[in-house]
């Protein structure tokens, strides 16, 4: 039995979404209940050459949107990038969850064989197949953004943990 490209993209998207969701929200607990000013945690980084947190969220959502969007043969949704606080980062979250699942299955399941072209000019890249582009472009980088997220908050001390990371599927 195979698995279908609907199934390797959409849940997952939906199920890290979601706990990034929860996450954020834990995160502003944590600085309520800390007297942490949100922009210390919005603001912070693994590495001074990373990204913060509030740019790991957003690239992970844009990389959710973008791969259902490009499997399904329709144009991506751009966003402005203007969250400043964890309301707007979970309002992205929401946004890109009611994105994906507007996009049928049946145009998802199309993109397996689709040529797919992200990035222009000296940064694009093309893959021969949609099943390339999500297993070995689209996942990874999402599971990068989403990951480092995660480890940005868990670094600063806010109690969360795998389970919280993972979810509910």
């Amino acid at each position: 039995m195979s698995l279908s490209m609907y199934t390797a993209s959409v849940p997952v998207f939906r199920q890290i979404l979601g706990s990034l969701a929860a996450i954020l929200e834990k995160a502003e607990s944590h600085a309520d209940l800390k007297k942490i000013e949100p922009d210390a945690l919005l603001k912070a980084r693994l590495f001074p050459d990373m990204f913060p947190l509030l740019r790991q969220v957003q690239v992970a959502t844009d990389f959710a949107k973008g791969t259902v969007a490009r499997l399904g043969g329709i144009e991506v949704p751009r966003y402005e990038d203007a969250e400043t606080d964890f309301a707007g980062l979970r309002e992205r979250i929401a946004k890109t969850l009611a994105f994906i699942d507007s996009v049928p299955r049946e145009a998802v399941e199309a993109g397996e064989e689709r040529e797919i072209t992200v990035g222009s000019g000296d940064k694009q890249r093309q893959f021969s197949s949609g099943q390339t582009y999500l297993a070995h472009y689209a996942l990874p980088h999402f599971y990068f953004h989403a990951t480092t997220a995660y480890a940005i908050l868990r670094h600063n001390g806010v109690e969360i943990g795998k389970r919280d990371f993972i979810g509910s599927f």
